[in-house]
């Protein structure tokens, strides 16, 4: 395999590093299609920059060569030196310098991804070549507003606020070069992820990166690039499972190298219950983007669901080393596997309090959540509250995609505390604003799920059933495995609530069969099944869940 490094930037404009990037991003993505190699994603090689160990980044990212190189623009000229390196024995494989025109960088790049396949005696076939020779655009203007809008997309992934600046230099990209497919293919990304992470949720917005995915169809039909577009699309705007996969198929033959294509078909197979299917794509991907959590995190927690810790914990620890120093949330991940797997909170409760001390006011914020839940399991109100206290209003869950809100909490650490009048007067205010998201989304399952533990709480026995089957008949587990198994869970709790508990551990039973996340810390600690202590059926699935 190869990994493509960042270029070095010597240019006088070091304001601009996007150039060098938009260079080493082309190479790399040229390179990527071909079939007979392994090309390294952007996402795991950009960590790299200025670093020069290079057996040392042979050895994290598995690969056995890497291109590296410099590039110097001095007006309408351009230098480029690239070098290919063998890392098992550190020696130089391939050098070349290229003094040329700026017009010319278009046809530099296509030579040196030629260079370096045949180099690694990689078999090109024709359409791959045919590939790797076409230009992304004819305007060095528009690649330039391409590679600085790809460097808020790639490299900043969790700050989407971010991507109505990229949205703009796309635009303005493909005003300049109406046939700039790539730019087309990515502007549809950049208004897709807007969409899909709430920052704009209206149709106007899909009507948007649809208009993107028809331009770059019009462009080339045939195109892997808008295929996995389209697939993006279907799967974040419509959560049209089996169409994206459909597109993403497509896609792969022509880019066998794109870990995103295997970490989406992955996350797709996970949600319709494929799990054999999804594990082998998203250790796929994890090949070809070695160092990128958001692959590498779901691998580990889908491997626990089934049970298997020791590869969970492999996985997790893969996570743990290749995260920034300041992820404040991959640093409590560790801790929390001792709460979920050995029901044991007082490493998350030091690792906690070892945060607040060193951060008081970054790090609170971004650890509220996980002290809430570490505060639940040790029965400690006035921690639990002081850590609610400091969550933002839309941070407030209970599991990924169940939201509950503030009064909603109050109401559970008052009952855990046996304060019948506070949990009453807080499931009361929970439940006028429950009420209000139900309405403004009637067909969205956990809405229901969670008016249903209010309902619950405030002794309304009919309401709370029918509330959490309601749940249910909206997103089961056959139409969403993840959700839907968390929906199952809070029906049991429901159930436990108002008394059913025939009912109540029916359901845990069925909530705890791999795959599942319900953990043993989870039953041993949490207050919600406090109603279920005692109950030897209840009993007996908390015991079969210790680790052995």
């Amino acid at each position: 395999g190869i990994a493509v490094l960042p270029f070095e930037n010597l240019s006088e404009q070091k304001e601009n590093p996007a150039f060098a990037d938009g260079i080493q991003d082309d190479i790399l993505t040229k390179l990527a299609k071909i079939a007979d190699l392994k090309v390294i994603s952007r996402t795991s090689v950009m960590d790299y920059r200025g670093k020069r160990n290079l057996r040392q980044i042979g050895n994290e990212l598995r690969v056995s060569h890497v291109l590296e190189g410099s590039v110097r623009r001095t007006g309408t000229h351009l230098h480029l030196n690239a070098q290919l390196i063998d890392t098992r024995t550190d020696t130089h494989v391939w050098v070349e310098q290229y003094d040329r025109d700026l017009n010319d960088l278009f046809t530099i790049q296509s030579e040196v991804a030629q260079k370096v396949a045949g180099q690694l005696h990689a078999k090109i076939t024709p359409a791959e070549k045919l590939a790797i020779e076409s230009k992304p655009t004819g305007d060095l203007v528009a690649f330039d507003l391409y590679s600085r809008a790809n460097d808020i997309l790639l490299e900043k992934r969790g700050q989407v606020l971010d991507f109505g600046q990229a949205v703009d230099l796309l635009n303005r990209a493909v005003a300049r070069d109406p046939s700039f497919l790539d730019a087309y293919c990515q502007l549809a990304f950049a208004h897709d992820q807007l969409y899909f992470e709430g920052i704009d949720r209206t149709p106007a917005r899909l009507t948007m990166a649809k208009d993107a995915i028809d331009s770059a169809f019009r462009l080339k039909p045939d195109s892997g690039e808008a295929h996995f577009a389209q697939a993006v699309h279907l799967y974040r705007g419509y959560g049209d499972y089996d169409g994206a996969l459909a597109e993403l198929e497509v896609a792969r033959q022509t880019l066998p190298n794109n870990a995103r294509i295997f970490q989406m078909m992955g996350f797709i197979q996970r949600r319709q219950g494929h799990w054999e299917d999804s594990r082998r794509n998203l250790e796929r991907a994890a090949e070809l983007d070695p160092r990128d959590l958001e692959t590498l995190e779901p691998l580990s927690s889908d491997y626990a669901r089934f049970r298997r810790y020791a590869e969970a914990k492999t996985w997790l620890t893969r996570a743990v080393a290749v995260a920034e120093p300041d992820d404040i949330h991959i640093k409590l991940a560790l801790p929390e596997w001792e709460l979920d797997v050995n029901a044991d909170p007082r490493p998350l409760h030091q690792a906690i309090d070892s945060l607040r001390a060193t951060n008081p006011v970054a790090g609170t914020s971004a650890i509220a959540h996980d002290w809430l839940f570490c505060a639940l399991a040790e029965r400690d109100a006035t921690a639990a509250k002081e850590a609610l206290s400091t969550l933002s209003d839309s941070k407030i869950w209970l599991v990924d995609k169940v939201q509950v809100n503030r009064a909603f909490v109050e109401g559970l650490i008052a009952r855990m505390t046996n304060d019948d009048a506070k949990a009453q007067s807080a499931f009361t205010a929970a439940r006028a604003d429950q009420e209000k998201v139900v309405q403004a989304r009637p067909d969205f399952g956990p809405s229901w799920c969670v008016l249903g533990m209010i309902d619950a709480g405030l002794g309304r026995k009919e309401e709370a059933l029918r509330e959490g089957r309601r749940a249910l008949e909206l997103l089961p587990v056959k139409k969403d495995a993840l959700v839907g198994q968390y929906l199952v869970r809070y029906f049991a709790v429901i159930a436990a609530w108002v008394g059913e508990k025939d009912l109540a551990c029916e359901q845990v039973a069925i909530a705890v069969r791999p795959p599942s996340n319900v953990s043993y810390g989870e039953l041993k600690l949490m207050p919600w099944w406090d109603p279920l202590r005692g109950d030897p059926r209840f009993e007996k699935i908390v015991s079969s869940l210790a680790p052995k």
